[in-house]
């Protein structure tokens, strides 16, 4: 019996952006989209874990919610400059990042926590209480 694989036609696409990427001697490549984050949900909170090594205070990242969607800017700098030749390989990231994250529940702004630990950025957020979907509206009858 054989297996049948689904097929993938963009795989091959990110293998070739890679090989220019490393012809071309981009030295992180255009990979970096910004901090890898994972989302979840509990009863009460909807949780982001943000994995950004490098950050060194808190002016170097800005998070923003706004319209259900949870939005990360900042900066990660070297803390030591090095010269260009000196380097036999460099695949950290540096520079200004971006990233914009649909959340899965609206969630309130206003009570909305951060914290920054071990290159880990977790925002903890209280989900909006869920509005009436249905509601019947009285007629004046006159």
């Amino acid at each position: 019996m054989m297996a049948l694989i689904p097929y993938e036609p963009f795989r091959y696409m990110d293998n070739i952006r890679r090989e220019m990427d490393r012809f071309f001697g981009f030295p992180w490549g255009a990979d970096f989209h910004g901090p890898r984050v994972d989302v979840y949900e509990t009863d009460q909170e909807v949780i982001a874990q943000c994995e950004i090594p490098g950050l060194e205070s808190k002016d170097d990242i800005n998070i923003e919610i706004r319209e259900n969607m949870l939005e990360l800017r900042g900066t990660i700098k070297r803390s030591r400059e090095t010269k260009e030749e000196h380097f036999h390989r460099q695949e950290r990231f540096t520079g200004a990042f971006h990233r914009s994250i649909t959340l899965p529940a609206p969630v309130v702004t206003d009570d909305t926590r951060a914290e920054y630990r071990n290159g880990i950025l977790e925002i903890t957020m209280p989900k909006a209480e869920p509005q009436r979907q249905r509601r019947r509206i009285e007629v004046n009858f006159h």
